[in-house]
Protein backbone atom coordinates (compact mmCIF):
# COMPACT_ATOMS: atom_id res chain seq x y z
CA UNK A 1 0.00 0.00 0.00
CA UNK A 2 1.47 3.39 -1.00
CA UNK A 3 2.59 5.67 1.81
CA UNK A 4 0.51 8.79 2.41
CA UNK A 5 3.21 11.44 2.75
CA UNK A 6 0.49 14.11 2.68
CA UNK A 7 -0.69 13.00 6.12
CA UNK A 8 -0.41 15.79 8.68
CA UNK A 9 0.91 14.36 11.94
CA UNK A 10 0.87 16.62 14.99
CA UNK A 11 4.35 16.38 16.52
CA UNK A 12 3.74 18.88 19.29
CA UNK A 13 3.70 17.44 22.77
CA UNK A 14 6.24 14.71 21.91
CA UNK A 15 9.31 16.56 23.24
CA UNK A 16 10.27 17.19 19.61
CA UNK A 17 13.26 19.51 19.30
CA UNK A 18 11.76 20.79 16.06
CA UNK A 19 8.30 21.63 17.43
CA UNK A 20 8.38 21.76 21.24
CA UNK A 21 11.41 23.91 22.07
CA UNK A 22 10.80 27.15 20.18
CA UNK A 23 10.25 29.27 23.29
CA UNK A 24 13.27 27.76 25.06
CA UNK A 25 15.41 28.70 22.07
CA UNK A 26 14.11 32.25 21.81
CA UNK A 27 11.52 31.83 19.06
CA UNK A 28 7.76 32.50 19.09
CA UNK A 29 5.90 29.53 20.54
CA UNK A 30 3.72 29.16 17.43
CA UNK A 31 6.55 29.54 14.89
CA UNK A 32 6.39 27.11 11.94
CA UNK A 33 9.67 25.16 11.93
CA UNK A 34 11.66 24.16 8.86
CA UNK A 35 15.08 24.10 10.49
CA UNK A 36 16.42 20.85 11.97
CA UNK A 37 16.98 18.00 9.52
CA UNK A 38 14.40 15.46 10.55
CA UNK A 39 11.26 14.68 8.56
CA UNK A 40 7.58 15.13 9.32
CA UNK A 41 6.78 11.68 7.91
CA UNK A 42 5.91 8.46 9.69
CA UNK A 43 8.67 5.82 9.46
CA UNK A 44 8.23 2.78 7.17
CA UNK A 45 5.54 0.32 8.27
CA UNK A 46 8.06 -2.55 8.64
CA UNK A 47 9.96 -0.42 11.16
CA UNK A 48 6.81 0.21 13.20
CA UNK A 49 6.01 -3.51 13.04
CA UNK A 50 9.50 -4.42 14.24
CA UNK A 51 9.28 -1.95 17.13
CA UNK A 52 5.85 -3.23 18.09
CA UNK A 53 7.14 -6.79 18.23
CA UNK A 54 10.20 -5.76 20.20
CA UNK A 55 8.31 -3.67 22.74
CA UNK A 56 5.75 -6.45 23.22
CA UNK A 57 8.60 -8.61 24.51
CA UNK A 58 8.79 -6.22 27.44
CA UNK A 59 12.48 -6.59 28.33
CA UNK A 60 15.01 -4.04 27.12
CA UNK A 61 18.36 -5.31 28.31
CA UNK A 62 21.80 -4.75 26.85
CA UNK A 63 22.32 -5.71 23.24
CA UNK A 64 25.02 -5.98 20.59
CA UNK A 65 25.17 -6.34 16.82
CA UNK A 66 24.77 -9.85 15.42
CA UNK A 67 25.84 -11.08 11.99
CA UNK A 68 22.29 -10.85 10.63
CA UNK A 69 22.30 -7.08 11.18
CA UNK A 70 25.60 -6.71 9.36
CA UNK A 71 24.28 -8.86 6.50
CA UNK A 72 21.47 -6.40 5.76
CA UNK A 73 23.92 -3.48 5.90
CA UNK A 74 26.30 -5.25 3.55
CA UNK A 75 23.51 -5.94 1.07
CA UNK A 76 22.25 -2.34 1.30
CA UNK A 77 25.56 -0.69 0.53
CA UNK A 78 26.44 -3.17 -2.21
CA UNK A 79 23.14 -2.92 -4.04
CA UNK A 80 22.63 0.83 -3.65
CA UNK A 81 26.20 2.15 -3.87
CA UNK A 82 28.28 -0.74 -5.23
CA UNK A 83 30.37 -0.50 -2.07
CA UNK A 84 31.77 -3.59 -0.41
CA UNK A 85 32.07 -3.49 3.37
CA UNK A 86 33.41 -6.18 5.69
CA UNK A 87 32.07 -7.23 9.09
CA UNK A 88 35.24 -6.27 10.94
CA UNK A 89 35.03 -2.68 9.60
CA UNK A 90 31.76 -1.88 11.38
CA UNK A 91 31.73 0.21 14.56
CA UNK A 92 28.42 1.28 16.09
CA UNK A 93 27.99 4.74 17.62
CA UNK A 94 24.90 6.61 18.86
CA UNK A 95 25.24 9.23 16.13
CA UNK A 96 27.38 10.65 13.35
CA UNK A 97 28.38 13.79 15.27
CA UNK A 98 29.46 11.54 18.15
CA UNK A 99 31.57 9.57 15.66
CA UNK A 100 33.14 12.71 14.21
CA UNK A 101 34.05 13.96 17.68
CA UNK A 102 35.50 10.53 18.49
CA UNK A 103 37.60 10.62 15.33
CA UNK A 104 38.86 14.13 16.06
CA UNK A 105 40.10 13.00 19.48
CA UNK A 106 41.42 9.66 18.23
CA UNK A 107 43.47 10.95 15.32
CA UNK A 108 44.60 14.42 16.37
CA UNK A 109 46.17 16.10 19.38
CA UNK A 110 45.11 19.35 21.06
CA UNK A 111 45.83 22.35 18.82
CA UNK A 112 46.21 20.15 15.71
CA UNK A 113 44.56 21.54 12.58
CA UNK A 114 41.33 20.03 11.23
CA UNK A 115 40.05 21.13 7.82
CA UNK A 116 36.43 21.70 6.80
CA UNK A 117 34.69 23.32 3.82
CA UNK A 118 32.30 26.08 4.81
CA UNK A 119 29.48 26.85 4.56
CA UNK A 120 28.97 23.45 6.14
CA UNK A 121 26.97 21.60 8.80
CA UNK A 122 27.73 23.68 11.88
CA UNK A 123 28.49 20.88 14.40
CA UNK A 124 31.73 20.29 12.46
CA UNK A 125 33.12 23.60 13.70
CA UNK A 126 31.73 23.04 17.19
CA UNK A 127 33.33 19.61 17.51
CA UNK A 128 36.72 20.92 16.38
CA UNK A 129 36.73 23.90 18.73
CA UNK A 130 35.15 22.11 21.69
CA UNK A 131 37.90 19.49 21.55
CA UNK A 132 40.64 22.11 21.54
CA UNK A 133 41.68 21.65 17.92
CA UNK A 134 42.38 24.36 15.36
CA UNK A 135 39.72 24.94 12.71
CA UNK A 136 41.01 25.52 9.20
CA UNK A 137 38.56 26.45 6.46
CA UNK A 138 38.75 25.73 2.73
CA UNK A 139 35.71 27.81 1.68
CA UNK A 140 33.59 26.48 -1.13
CA UNK A 141 33.27 28.85 -4.11
CA UNK A 142 29.85 29.73 -5.51
CA UNK A 143 30.31 29.96 -9.26
CA UNK A 144 27.36 30.35 -11.63
CA UNK A 145 24.93 29.06 -9.04
CA UNK A 146 26.97 25.96 -8.14
CA UNK A 147 29.47 25.38 -5.35
CA UNK A 148 32.95 24.18 -6.27
CA UNK A 149 36.04 23.15 -4.32
CA UNK A 150 39.07 25.43 -4.55
CA UNK A 151 41.64 22.67 -4.77
CA UNK A 152 44.64 24.99 -4.83
CA UNK A 153 43.46 26.54 -1.57
CA UNK A 154 42.60 23.07 -0.21
CA UNK A 155 46.17 21.86 -0.59
CA UNK A 156 47.74 25.14 0.44
CA UNK A 157 45.72 25.20 3.68
CA UNK A 158 46.87 21.65 4.42
CA UNK A 159 50.50 22.61 3.91
CA UNK A 160 50.42 25.93 5.76
CA UNK A 161 48.57 24.56 8.79
CA UNK A 162 49.98 21.04 8.88
CA UNK A 163 46.43 19.70 8.74
CA UNK A 164 45.99 16.22 10.23
CA UNK A 165 42.32 15.53 9.51
CA UNK A 166 39.77 16.58 6.91
CA UNK A 167 36.01 16.30 7.53
CA UNK A 168 34.26 15.74 4.20
CA UNK A 169 30.51 16.40 3.94
CA UNK A 170 29.23 14.15 1.17
CA UNK A 171 26.58 14.89 0.02
CA UNK A 172 27.17 18.41 1.21
CA UNK A 173 24.91 20.04 3.77
CA UNK A 174 23.74 22.79 3.27
CA UNK A 175 24.76 23.55 -0.33
CA UNK A 176 23.43 20.29 -1.77
CA UNK A 177 26.45 19.20 -3.80
CA UNK A 178 26.85 15.52 -4.67
CA UNK A 179 30.55 15.29 -5.32
CA UNK A 180 31.59 13.75 -8.62
CA UNK A 181 34.13 10.96 -8.77
CA UNK A 182 36.75 13.26 -10.28
CA UNK A 183 36.40 15.63 -7.32
CA UNK A 184 36.61 12.80 -4.79
CA UNK A 185 39.63 11.35 -6.57
CA UNK A 186 41.40 14.71 -6.40
CA UNK A 187 40.63 15.03 -2.69
CA UNK A 188 41.98 11.52 -2.14
CA UNK A 189 45.16 12.22 -4.12
CA UNK A 190 45.94 15.34 -2.11
CA UNK A 191 45.11 13.77 1.25
CA UNK A 192 47.17 10.67 0.51
CA UNK A 193 50.13 12.71 -0.64
CA UNK A 194 49.90 15.08 2.35
CA UNK A 195 49.13 12.31 4.89
CA UNK A 196 45.76 13.68 5.90
CA UNK A 197 43.08 11.37 7.29
CA UNK A 198 39.50 11.78 6.07
CA UNK A 199 36.28 11.55 8.06
CA UNK A 200 33.48 11.28 5.50
CA UNK A 201 30.06 12.30 6.80
CA UNK A 202 27.77 10.50 4.33
CA UNK A 203 24.57 10.65 6.34
CA UNK A 204 22.59 12.15 3.43
CA UNK A 205 23.83 9.51 0.97
CA UNK A 206 20.35 8.24 0.04
CA UNK A 207 18.91 11.65 -0.79
CA UNK A 208 20.25 12.02 -4.30
CA UNK A 209 18.25 13.80 -6.99
CA UNK A 210 17.64 12.25 -10.42
CA UNK A 211 20.67 12.47 -12.67
CA UNK A 212 23.23 12.35 -9.86
CA UNK A 213 25.09 9.50 -8.17
CA UNK A 214 26.62 9.29 -4.72
CA UNK A 215 29.95 7.49 -4.49
CA UNK A 216 31.25 6.64 -1.00
CA UNK A 217 34.64 8.27 -0.56
CA UNK A 218 36.10 4.97 0.66
CA UNK A 219 34.99 3.33 -2.61
CA UNK A 220 37.21 5.61 -4.70
CA UNK A 221 40.24 3.35 -4.24
CA UNK A 222 41.78 0.94 -1.74
CA UNK A 223 44.25 3.67 -0.87
CA UNK A 224 41.45 6.13 -0.11
CA UNK A 225 39.65 3.53 1.99
CA UNK A 226 42.80 3.05 4.07
CA UNK A 227 42.72 6.68 5.30
CA UNK A 228 38.95 7.03 5.73
CA UNK A 229 36.39 6.84 8.51
CA UNK A 230 32.98 6.60 6.79
CA UNK A 231 30.00 7.79 8.84
CA UNK A 232 26.56 6.49 7.86
CA UNK A 233 23.26 6.24 9.66
CA UNK A 234 19.62 5.30 9.12
CA UNK A 235 18.64 8.41 11.07
CA UNK A 236 18.24 10.66 8.01
CA UNK A 237 17.23 7.97 5.51
CA UNK A 238 14.41 6.49 7.59
CA UNK A 239 13.72 9.32 10.08
CA UNK A 240 15.14 7.45 13.07
CA UNK A 241 17.28 10.19 14.64
CA UNK A 242 15.77 9.81 18.11
CA UNK A 243 16.66 6.11 18.23
CA UNK A 244 20.36 6.99 18.10
CA UNK A 245 22.26 4.47 16.03
CA UNK A 246 24.93 5.02 13.40
CA UNK A 247 27.06 2.65 11.34
CA UNK A 248 30.69 3.69 11.06
CA UNK A 249 33.00 1.83 8.67
CA UNK A 250 36.79 1.88 9.07
CA UNK A 251 38.79 -0.41 6.81
CA UNK A 252 42.23 0.31 8.26
CA UNK A 253 42.77 -1.97 11.26
CA UNK A 254 45.03 0.49 13.06
CA UNK A 255 42.65 3.42 12.64
CA UNK A 256 39.71 1.30 13.72
CA UNK A 257 41.54 0.20 16.86
CA UNK A 258 42.34 3.80 17.79
CA UNK A 259 38.73 4.84 17.10
CA UNK A 260 37.35 2.02 19.27
CA UNK A 261 39.73 2.97 22.08
CA UNK A 262 38.58 6.58 21.99
CA UNK A 263 34.95 5.53 21.83
CA UNK A 264 35.55 3.37 24.90
CA UNK A 265 36.79 6.38 26.85
CA UNK A 266 33.31 7.90 26.61
CA UNK A 267 31.77 4.90 28.38
CA UNK A 268 29.67 4.01 25.33
CA UNK A 269 29.47 0.35 24.39
CA UNK A 270 26.03 -1.20 23.72
CA UNK A 271 23.69 0.34 21.12
CA UNK A 272 20.12 1.37 21.79
CA UNK A 273 18.04 -1.82 21.76
CA UNK A 274 15.10 -0.29 19.90
CA UNK A 275 17.41 1.63 17.58
CA UNK A 276 19.05 -1.61 16.50
CA UNK A 277 15.67 -3.28 15.87
CA UNK A 278 14.43 -0.29 13.87
CA UNK A 279 17.61 0.00 11.80
CA UNK A 280 17.58 -3.71 10.98
CA UNK A 281 13.99 -3.55 9.74
CA UNK A 282 14.61 -0.33 7.81
CA UNK A 283 17.63 -1.62 5.91
CA UNK A 284 15.99 -4.99 5.24
CA UNK A 285 12.49 -3.83 4.26
CA UNK A 286 12.55 -0.04 3.85
CA UNK A 287 13.71 0.36 0.25
CA UNK A 288 10.22 0.61 -1.32
CA UNK A 289 9.22 3.27 1.20
CA UNK A 290 12.42 5.19 0.44
CA UNK A 291 11.70 5.10 -3.29
CA UNK A 292 8.28 6.66 -2.67
CA UNK A 293 9.81 9.21 -0.28
CA UNK A 294 12.42 10.39 -2.78
CA UNK A 295 9.73 10.90 -5.41
CA UNK A 296 7.65 12.91 -2.96
CA UNK A 297 10.56 15.12 -1.91
CA UNK A 298 11.37 15.74 -5.57
CA UNK A 299 7.83 17.05 -6.15
CA UNK A 300 8.23 19.27 -3.06
CA UNK A 301 11.41 20.67 -4.56
CA UNK A 302 9.80 21.35 -7.93
CA UNK A 303 6.85 23.02 -6.19
CA UNK A 304 9.15 25.23 -4.10
CA UNK A 305 11.22 26.19 -7.13
CA UNK A 306 8.17 27.17 -9.17
CA UNK A 307 6.49 28.97 -6.28
CA UNK A 308 9.49 31.13 -5.47
CA UNK A 309 10.11 31.89 -9.14
CA UNK A 310 6.53 33.15 -9.44
CA UNK A 311 6.07 35.01 -6.18
CA UNK A 312 9.54 35.76 -4.77
CA UNK A 313 11.98 35.75 -7.70
CA UNK A 314 14.56 37.67 -5.67
CA UNK A 315 15.09 34.56 -3.54
CA UNK A 316 17.39 32.25 -5.47
CA UNK A 317 17.59 28.52 -4.78
CA UNK A 318 21.04 26.99 -5.11
CA UNK A 319 20.10 24.05 -7.33
CA UNK A 320 20.48 20.98 -5.11
CA UNK A 321 21.95 17.70 -6.27
CA UNK A 322 21.20 15.93 -3.02
CA UNK A 323 19.70 16.14 0.51
CA UNK A 324 16.20 17.38 1.37
CA UNK A 325 17.58 20.76 2.46
CA UNK A 326 17.46 23.85 0.25
CA UNK A 327 20.03 26.63 0.47
CA UNK A 328 18.19 29.89 -0.21
CA UNK A 329 19.98 33.06 -1.32
CA UNK A 330 18.31 36.21 0.06
CA UNK A 331 21.19 38.57 -0.75
CA UNK A 332 19.18 40.50 -3.34
CA UNK A 333 17.20 42.10 -0.50
CA UNK A 334 20.32 43.80 0.86
CA UNK A 335 19.45 43.02 4.48
CA UNK A 336 21.90 42.41 7.28
CA UNK A 337 21.88 38.88 8.61
CA UNK A 338 20.12 40.01 11.77
CA UNK A 339 17.48 41.96 9.84
CA UNK A 340 16.93 39.00 7.49
CA UNK A 341 16.53 36.50 10.30
CA UNK A 342 14.27 38.83 12.28
CA UNK A 343 12.05 39.29 9.23
CA UNK A 344 11.78 35.54 8.67
CA UNK A 345 11.09 34.79 12.34
CA UNK A 346 8.88 37.70 13.37
CA UNK A 347 7.14 38.67 10.13
CA UNK A 348 6.94 35.32 8.32
CA UNK A 349 6.71 33.41 11.64
CA UNK A 350 9.07 30.78 10.27
CA UNK A 351 12.03 29.04 11.87
CA UNK A 352 14.72 28.31 9.29
CA UNK A 353 18.43 27.77 9.84
CA UNK A 354 20.24 31.11 9.67
CA UNK A 355 23.05 31.03 7.09
CA UNK A 356 25.86 32.47 9.25
CA UNK A 357 25.78 29.46 11.60
CA UNK A 358 27.23 27.43 8.71
CA UNK A 359 30.35 29.61 8.72
CA UNK A 360 32.16 31.41 5.93
CA UNK A 361 29.89 32.07 2.97
CA UNK A 362 26.67 31.73 4.95
CA UNK A 363 25.86 35.43 5.14
CA UNK A 364 22.66 36.29 3.29
CA UNK A 365 21.48 32.67 3.08
CA UNK A 366 18.94 30.53 4.93
CA UNK A 367 18.47 26.74 4.96
CA UNK A 368 14.99 25.23 4.70
CA UNK A 369 13.92 21.61 5.20
CA UNK A 370 11.33 20.48 2.62
CA UNK A 371 10.84 16.92 3.98
CA UNK A 372 7.30 17.64 5.11
CA UNK A 373 3.74 17.22 3.84
CA UNK A 374 2.84 19.50 0.94
CA UNK A 375 0.28 21.39 2.99
CA UNK A 376 2.96 22.31 5.55
CA UNK A 377 5.32 23.44 2.81
CA UNK A 378 2.58 25.49 1.12
CA UNK A 379 1.76 27.20 4.40
CA UNK A 380 5.41 28.04 5.02
CA UNK A 381 5.94 29.46 1.55
CA UNK A 382 2.76 31.52 1.79
CA UNK A 383 3.99 33.02 5.08
CA UNK A 384 7.31 33.81 3.41
CA UNK A 385 5.53 35.63 0.59
CA UNK A 386 3.45 37.66 3.03
CA UNK A 387 6.62 38.88 4.72
CA UNK A 388 8.72 39.64 1.65
CA UNK A 389 6.30 40.95 -0.99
Amino acid sequence: MPTNFDELIDRRGTASIKYDFAAERGYPKDVLPFWVADMDFRVPAPVLDALTRRTAHGIFGYTQVKDDYFAVLQHWFKTRHNWDVARRELVITPGVVFAIATAVRAFTEPSDAVLIQQPVYYPFANVIRDNGRTLVDNPLRLENGRYEIDFADFEQKIIENNVKLFILCSPHNPVGRVWQNAELERIAEICLRRRVLVVADEIHEEFIRPGFTHTPFAAISPEAAAITVTCTSPSKTFNLAGLQISNIFIKNDGLRSRFRTERGKTGYDEPNTLGLSAAHAAYEHGAPWLTELLAYIETNYEYTKAYLAQYLPQIKIVEPEGTYLLWLDFRAYGLSDKALNDKIVHEANLWLDDGPIFGTGGSGFQRINIACPRATLERGLEQLVQAFR
